[in-house]
């Protein structure tokens, strides 16, 4: 049972630390074995953990417009298969059964539609810059599951909703007709479409483990220690001080409109290195106006507190800030979704229930 807030309001957030993510991939994995392994699904990320700068998945999402623009949706592009990529199949009889084993190796099936040429995380590690100047970090996305989703908007058939409970937003499956006005309008291409069921499908915030006040996979499996969930409107939880009171919590690509309840702590820099290899502390590796781009230009000022939050520790003061942040105990990353899963009911009577109201929702 989700506890109401004290504004009376039931929105899930999550704050993401960009400054502990290591691109592991293991919330990906989490989300991909719970949720994305069904008929039609196996190029389905709900959530991906992709490196930036890059092109992401699908490929160039960042341009395919969706959002609204002056109060009005804007429509954008729909993602077309090639551009997700993955969900390939590969040569595994040529390499283990035909006897070309010395003169093979494994690769992608190409089956003449273009989905071998990409795919989430196709461009990992590779980053910007030049040596010795390079640089990357890692970014993980999922629906953001935005206060005003324009998906919902474009939804011809109402199939789309926010639920009140816990402010996801989610689809009736039995009503999706397939139209895809979604994926055009969402301008974070984080909706696919399953082309077996015809309909499409998105990350669901875990909500049947909300229910059962368990965090969401991808948080709860990872090994960083750097997502925090809870309710945005606890304003003695993390996620409201670090995103309202503190403000070093941003949304991405807040010039959407959607209001996203998706958060991240921006990454710090590395100084440049001069040609001489020593270090210029005025400047930043990572341009700051790329994170203007990403974030918003309120990006300066959260830099700018975290560096002074990291100033004061190191002249032996404290930091509020700080400690939240290191979370010495992963408790403390999720408010009231610390149920541990395996002290639940897992009757076959208890799991049927469920999943059969997870899909007819949205799996």
């Amino acid at each position: 049972m989700i506890t109401e807030t004290k504004t009376g309001h039931n929105q899930v957030s999550m704050v993401f630390d960009l400054n502990k993510c290591m691109g592991c991939q293991t919330c990906s994995i989490a989300c991909k074995v719970l949720w994305t392994n069904q008929e039609g699904e196996d190029h389905q990320w709900w959530m991906t953990t992709n490196t930036q700068p890059g092109r992401g998945t699908p490929k160039d999402w960042e341009d395919m417009g969706g959002g609204y623009k002056n109060g009005e949706p804007a429509v954008g592009h729909q993602p077309t298969r090639a551009e997700f990529g993955g969900g390939w199949e590969f040569n595994y009889d040529e390499v283990f059964y035909g006897g070309k084993g010395r003169s093979v190796h494994l690769h992608p099936t190409d089956k003449g539609d273009d989905t071998t040429n990409w795919g989430m995380n196709w461009d990992e590690d590779q980053g910007s810059g030049e040596y010795p100047n390079s640089y990357y970090f890692y970014l993980p996305r999922l629906c953001n599951h935005c206060t005003k989703p324009v998906c919902v908007t474009a939804c011809p058939s109402k199939a789309m909703y926010k639920r009140p409970e816990d402010g996801a937003v989610v689809r009736d499956e039995d009503i999706c007709q397939g139209a895809r006005f979604c994926m055009e309008a969402c301008p974070y291409k984080k909706i696919y479409f399953n082309y077996v069921r015809d309909v499409a499908q998105h990350c669901i915030l875990c909500f049947p483990r909300l229910e059962e006040n368990v965090a969401p996979a991808c948080a709860r499996q990872c090994p960083g220690r750097l997502v925090f969930v809870g309710m945005i409107d606890d304003e003695e939880g993390p996620i409201h001080k670090l995103v309202n009171e503190w403000q070093i919590a941003l949304p991405l690509h807040p010039e959407y409109g959607t209001e996203p309840n998706i958060f991240y702590i921006p990454p710090l820099s590395p100084y440049r290195l001069n040609e001489d290899m020593s270090i210029d502390e005025k400047t930043p590796r990572i341009p700051p106006e790329y994170l203007e781009s990403l974030f918003g230009p309120k990006v300066h000022n959260a830099i700018a507190t975290l560096q002074k939050e990291l100033e004061t520790v190191r002249n032996k003061g404290t930091s509020e800030i700080l400690e939240t942040l290191i979370v010495y105990k992963w408790m403390d990353l999720f408010g009231q979704f610390t149920t541990d899963p395996s002290t639940l009911d897992r009757s076959p009577e208890k799991v049927a229930v469920s999943l059969g109201s997870t899909r007819n929702k949205n799996s």
